[in-house]
């Protein structure tokens, strides 16, 4: 992706401060070349100003949009200055933000506020969806949240299991994440995680549990290995310090979590973890992914 515009929050506030500046850059980031229909691609419009959305109709098909359509953002009726700040917080903070902390700040109800956050992440994780690790990768799975008392640890414990894979650069430095909760830790849940996620050829290094040490009889590059945690603190390394990074988000911030919800905070995690070193474009970057992502609607996120 080309560089995006750069905001630090002065800037920000300034180039956003009414509803029609925040519509006119949506305007320009979907359609940076003209109006073109949603259904038909034809350039001609008529445009009606209305008192929130102005709305485009198409001269060929008469097809009606707004600047939402096709976004997060469809048939919303929170303004759009709400949203730009929704996008712009939740970007630049790597603690996460809540839904209480949201609804305060924007003056919305903790019910719209929970929506909006949620959208929000759901279109961090279409994004890296499109993306595949490569090169060298450390993979494991991990458990998220609290035992029930007197409950099963390790493989067998109740908690929420957690596939992560994470690729290390040339130097042994980590570069991007990928973290899917899954309902096992059998080798056709690691299959499928691994041709989703993980292009050819790559090198993965794991632990020694008999579900990765089978990926290597299907052919994959794996390394299994048995070690103990304290005395071979090298192996997968990385991905431990970066496990141990998400579970004091999600701890820290989002007290009492769901589990049913765990997918979305880990991908609102790895979407900032993967843009560490482009703060200065995050928040552009989120909006264009919030841009290009399908509507999701509220009936769908009460899973």
């Amino acid at each position: 992706m080309a560089n995006q515009e750069t905001f630090n929050l002065l800037q920000f506030q300034e180039r956003f401060a009414t509803e029609k500046a925040c519509q006119e850059y949506l305007f320009s980031m979907k359609w940076p070349d003209g109006y073109r229909c949603p259904k038909c691609n034809h350039d001609q419009y008529f445009e009606t100003k209305t008192r929130k959305l102005n709305l485009y109709e198409c001269k060929e098909c008469r097809y009606q949009a707004t600047v939402t359509v096709d976004t997060i953002m469809e048939k919303t009726h929170i303004a759009l200055r709400k949203w730009f700040w929704a996008i712009f917080l939740v970007a630049h903070d790597k603690r996460g933000v809540s839904a209480t902390f949201l609804a305060k700040e924007l003056s919305i109800s903790y019910k719209t506020a929970w929506y909006m956050l949620h959208k929000i992440r759901i279109a961090m994780g279409q994004r890296d969806d499109n993306y595949k690790l490569a090169g060298i990768i450390e993979l494991d799975d991990a458990f998220f949240g609290a035992p029930t008392e007197g409950g099963k640890r390790g493989r067998g414990t109740e908690k929420t299991k957690v596939l992560v894979g994470l690729s290390l650069n040339e130097k042994d430095h980590p570069m991007f994440i990928k973290m899917k909760v899954i309902p096992d830790v059998k080798s056709k849940t690691l299959i499928d995680f691994i041709n989703k996620s993980i292009k050819d050829g790559s090198n993965i290094s794991s632990d020694a549990y008999r579900s990765y040490k089978s990926l290597a009889k299907k052919g994959y590059q794996i390394e299994a290995k048995n070690f103990n945690p304290k005395t071979d603190q090298d192996h997968l390394k990385w991905l431990h310090t970066v496990v141990s990074n998400a579970k004091a988000f999600i701890g820290g911030t989002f007290h009492g979590l769901d589990s049913k919800y765990l997918q979305f905070y880990l991908n609102e995690f790895c979407y900032r973890f993967n843009r560490r070193k482009l703060k200065s474009q995050i928040f552009n970057r989120l909006l264009v992914c919030c841009v290009f992502t399908k509507p999701v609607f509220y009936s769908e996120l009460r899973i």
